[in-house]
């Protein structure tokens, strides 16, 4: 009798703890379990610890809540300067509502994997190639905002996301580079003229000074000459001081009386040449003229005519002997001419 009980309970121990051992689930810190009894979500979100389910008639699925690196496959695009990039990024993601996660998408990381790739390609398009290269922090927020409206339904929160690389074409690259290199040397050419205009008011100022006080610039001419010779150079240049090339220039010049008297000169010269083609154009006027009025009124066809002259009202008549010498015209005051 004793012996049946000791067995009764040894075969319920056993019993027992094969139903502990199959009713048993262990749920990590970082997990969250969702209870599915008959297939339907039964209570709240198991946490972490020692869980207790039915066997074969509750189902305990585990969801990883840890922050998921995902990265996105490159995809190739078109800028909006219409320039062909491939850009790659990553996504940081965790699960908030475990539930959600399982019943509201099949899988959630494929999911989230697909948008992410749709939200940069839609993104790509969007942008400059200079936004691409430069200001990723605003197309990185960007993309966190597309791909996170939609996961917040899945019960899944995007921390953060990040583009990684942005590959250019060849030929791109090296239009880039010209670009950088003709404006570096934009820039210095600029700080060299700015040098040089500064270095240029210097010398102003330093040439005002010595133009005060002429020693000063023997003195660096003396310099000057020291600084060559230090060299141990077998040549030896002198300068020539600015005095002496000005003295030299003077000399070279005609003084003060001689050019007044070579402008006068020049002057007189000049008017007698317009005095000149003054009376040409004047000759050549008078004959045009002279030609316009055609024969005088003392000419005829029949020959020469003798001129007639008079004071009075009536004209004097010359006369003109046919049979003897020729007379001379007679000129008289009266009203009749008088004929000898």
């Amino acid at each position: 009798m004793v012996a049946d009980l000791l067995v009764a309970v040894a075969a319920a121990g056993s019993a027992g703890v094969v139903y502990l051992a199959a009713a048993a689930r262990v749920v990590k810190q970082y997990e969250r379990g969702v209870l599915f009894r008959l297939g339907r979500v039964s209570g709240d979100v198991r946490t972490p610890g020692l869980n207790l389910i039915i066997p074969f008639v509750d189902r305990l699925q585990k969801v990883n809540l840890q922050i998921v690196t995902l990265p996105v496959p490159a995809q190739e695009g078109i800028t909006r300067d219409n320039v062909t990039v491939r850009v790659d990024a990553v996504v940081y993601f965790r699960v908030v509502d475990a539930a959600s996660a399982l019943v509201k998408v099949e899988d959630y990381k494929f999911a989230v994997s697909q948008m992410a790739q749709t939200s940069l390609r839609s993104i790509i398009g969007k942008s400059d190639l200079d936004d691409l290269l430069s200001d990723r922090e605003k197309l990185n927020q960007g993309l966190e905002l597309m791909i996170d409206s939609p996961a917040v339904g899945w019960g899944i929160q995007v921390d953060r996301v990040e583009i990684k690389d942005v590959s250019l074409p060849d030929t791109m690259k090296r239009s880039m580079a010209r670009q950088a290199e003709a404006d570096r040397e934009r820039r210095a050419r600029i700080i060299n003229a700015d040098a040089e205009l500064q270095a240029s008011k210097k010398l102003a100022e330093a040439a005002q000074q010595m133009a005060e006080t002429p020693t000063a610039l023997q003195l660096r001419l003396l310099q000057t000459v020291m600084a060559v010779a230090a060299e141990k150079n077998s040549t030896l240049v002198l300068p020539i001081p600015v005095e002496l090339l000005h003295f030299l220039e003077r000399g070279g010049r005609p003084s003060p009386p001689d050019r007044d008297r070579d402008r006068d000169r020049d002057r007189d010269r000049d008017r007698d040449r317009d005095r000149d083609r003054d009376r040409d154009r004047d000759r050549d006027q008078g004959q045009g003229q002279e030609q316009d009025r055609g024969p005088s009124p003392g000419h005829t066809d029949g020959g020469p005519q003798l001129p007639v002259t008079g004071t009075g009202s009536a004209p004097q008549v010359p006369v003109i002997d046919t049979g003897g010498p020729p007379q001379t015209p007679v000129t008289g005051t009266g009203s009749t001419p008088r004929v000898p």
